[in-house]
């Protein structure tokens, strides 16, 4: 599973063109996160997209992240690291389950095999950057680290209207379609006299 050959043609380049998007300096930022969220505990991991797969890998790092952004109810019981291969990417399925049970959606989520075997490390990146966003957007205490490391995410902005404002809105116009302030016709004269056409002999 993990032991595939070199790709080669179409395949190489392919995953050529995933590689490039993945951002050497949200490694960082996501690295120093993820630490601070856990505490040092979790370790540090090498510099490099090999030294963060690695840590990332068995998804005891992941599951601890995901619990700390809960102050009760963990989401994920027990956290075992293990080395048997299927137990590793059962801890990643958890993970993902519990990252989207606390609001992440399926685009910004990565599959298994993204991170286990190096497919698509961009991708684990866009979710992680997804759950800190969600993290700094929830602001319920919950968060540790610098909020400014996330966007905050757009929330929904409800506006009740009376029936009696949503008819007054029915008789304005909307300045797309153009204005009708100032229009009147004082001050308009009727036509001039029509031009004269005179055949001269």
């Amino acid at each position: 599973m993990a032991n595939r050959g070199p790709a080669y043609g179409l395949t190489r380049e392919v995953q050529n063109k995933i590689d490039k998007k993945y951002d050497p300096e949200l490694e960082e930022r996501l690295v120093e996160w993820i630490i601070a969220q856990c505490g040092p505990g979790v370790g540090q991991p090498e510099q490099g997209k090999t030294g963060i797969q690695n840590w990332l890998k068995d998804g005891c790092v992941l599951c601890e992240l995901i619990n700390s952004l809960y102050s009760s109810n963990k989401p994920i019981k027990s956290i075992k690291s293990s080395s048997m291969a299927f137990k590793q990417m059962e801890q990643i399925s958890l993970f993902l389950k519990a990252a989207e049970n606390y609001g992440v959606t399926k685009t910004d989520m990565f599959q298994t095999v993204d991170l286990y075997e190096s497919k698509d490390l961009a991708a684990v990146q866009r979710t992680l950057m997804a759950l800190g966003s969600l993290a700094v957007t929830k602001n319920d205490g919950c968060y540790k680290g610098d909020p400014n490391w996330f966007h905050k995410k757009a929330q929904e902005n409800r506006r009740d209207f009376t029936d009696e404002q949503l008819s007054e809105g029915k008789n304005v116009i909307g300045l797309q379609m153009g204005t009708n302030k100032g229009a009147s016709q004082a001050g308009m004269t009727g036509y001039g006299r029509p031009r004269q056409i005179i055949n001269q002999p």
